[in-house]
């Protein structure tokens, strides 16, 4: 005869498992590198040239360091290195090869040290963490560098009360280009702010950036939902005051791509796939189109020539001449140029200012690697939007299962990868630093890790919330 009772017949509850002091500190470091990372400029004006460069070379022993014993023990999983980001690496071996024909040895070592570090570091972060704490690790990142943005021009205004020069130095008598100024004391005044990074720029695209991180944390039901919506706040109105015209595209185009991204989402045949693909194709084209023909009244609006301030006629101009000379390998790897390098002192200038990079990550491969060194740089771009784009759109599956909801961490490749884009044919900062950190970074986790939440390199952590964070059964 059956029998009631009111004990459960379930083992009875265990305590989480909690982290590994080491695991904790590992991702520390990924939050501290893409901290300096994104934040070099803040370096570089704080400890000087010599001062940035040991870091950054202290944060390529500490990659090998951390990665070395990890490789030879296997953990936390064995390195993939089937899909390691070959185009991405080819041409950071290009780049080193470079030495034999350089017009500029010196100056290609030096960079090249520094693009080694960045590399070994993104592949680490790729390696070690999973989905969920690189984004948690960027959106540490941004946080550090909006909160001090704020705090170093707050403290400018109301406490120096004057313009603050990189390292501190003394601001010297009578007028000084304000584009030499760290901080320009603008907080109050209406002008366009520099933050911690001392580029409106810089500071415009990294806002994007943590408000496209910090909306995905929102999605994922992360913790501090509140807290985030705070930091997506700060970070808009910084990117406001910063008054990028570049950041501003860079943001349509993202919301662009977002929306499509949800509409192919919700398609639920391949028919109704195409149609979409169809109609929003013929409307970028179009708009495209309209942004061509109606540039110069677009651009005055926003503040800015039709020739991208001084862009096309003095820049790119100078770039093509010296990419002419050797068309195929280039002249030489040096990306950012060395200001103090013959070849580049007050070769281009920009309000008395020696120019460091083409402004254009396309010219400015031509000029360094070549034509080479283009289709390599095609090639790993290409290939992290097309495998960026359909971890986007394509429902998470690995077995005969077709009904399993889609994760909004999966949005977070493709958003970057059009800003990088978008912003790489204004700017070179996608091919050095943290363009190129988030080039290899999701371009080895996409081929490594192709879903969310699944397979042991995608172990679940008891410091994430939501339903997201759940093992995937």
């Amino acid at each position: 005869m059956a029998q009631y009772t009111k004990h459960p017949v379930a083992a009875p509850p265990i305590a989480p498992e909690r982290e590994s002091t080491g695991h904790l500190l590992l991702r520390a470091y990924a939050t501290l590198v893409l901290f300096a990372v994104f934040a070099h400029t803040a370096v570089y004006n704080l400890v000087g040239e010599v001062g940035a460069g040991v870091i950054m070379a202290l944060f390529l022993l500490g990659a090998l360091a951390i990665g070395i014993p990890m490789l030879a023990q296997g953990r936390p999983q064995p390195f993939a290195w089937r899909r390691l980001p070959w185009a991405a690496l080819a041409y950071t071996a290009l780049a080193l090869l470079s030495v034999a024909w350089s017009q500029w040895r010196l100056s290609t070592i030096l960079t090249w040290v520094l693009l080694a570090a960045v590399t070994v570091n993104a592949l680490l972060i790729a390696h070690a963490l999973v989905w969920h704490e690189i984004v948690q690790a960027l959106g540490s990142a941004f946080k550090w560098i909006i909160g001090l943005s704020i705090a170093l021009e707050l403290t400018v205004s109301l406490v120096l009360r004057h313009p603050l020069l990189p390292n501190f130095a003394t601001l010297p008598d009578g007028d000084i280009d304000p584009h030499w100024y760290w901080v320009r004391d603008n907080f109050f005044d209406g002008g366009r702010i520099q933050g911690i990074v001392g580029n409106s720029n810089v500071l415009a695209i990294i806002c994007l950036f943590a408000i496209i991180t910090f909306g995905v944390r929102i999605a994922v039901r992360a913790r501090w939902r509140v807290t985030h919506a705070l930091w997506i706040v700060a970070a808009g109105y910084l990117m406001f005051r910063a008054s990028s015209a570049t950041a501003y595209l860079c943001g349509l185009a993202a919301a662009v791509v977002l929306l499509v991204a949800i509409l192919i989402r919700r398609a639920r045949t391949p028919g109704g796939r195409g149609r979409i693909y169809a109609t929003c194709g013929g409307i970028v084209a179009v708009a495209v189109a309209a942004l061509f023909v109606f540039r110069e009244p677009l651009f005055a609006a926003l503040g800015r020539g039709a020739d991208l301030t001084g862009r096309t006629d003095v820049i790119w101009s100078k770039v093509l001449e010296r990419a002419a000379q050797h068309p195929i390998f280039g002249n030489g790897f040096s990306s950012p140029w060395i200001p103090t390098d013959p070849a580049f002192d007050e070769w281009i200038t920009d309000h008395g200012i020696t120019v460091f990079h083409a402004h254009n990550m396309w010219l400015d491969v031509l000029m360094q690697l070549g034509v080479v060194g283009l289709v390599l740089m095609a090639a790993a771009y290409l290939s992290l939007l097309w495998r960026a784009w359909f971890f986007a759109v394509d429902r998470p599956r690995w077995d005969l299962r077709a009904d399993r909801p889609f994760s909004p961490l999966t949005l977070l490749p493709v958003l970057f990868t059009v800003v990088l884009l978008v912003h790489g044919l204004a700017e070179s900062t996608p091919i050095m630093l943290w363009g190129w950190m988030l080039l290899v970074m999701f371009s080895f986790k996409l081929k490594a890790v192709p879903l969310v939440g699944v397979g042991l390199s995608e172990r679940s952590r008891v410091t994430e919330r939501g339903h997201e964070a759940r093992r995937v059964p």
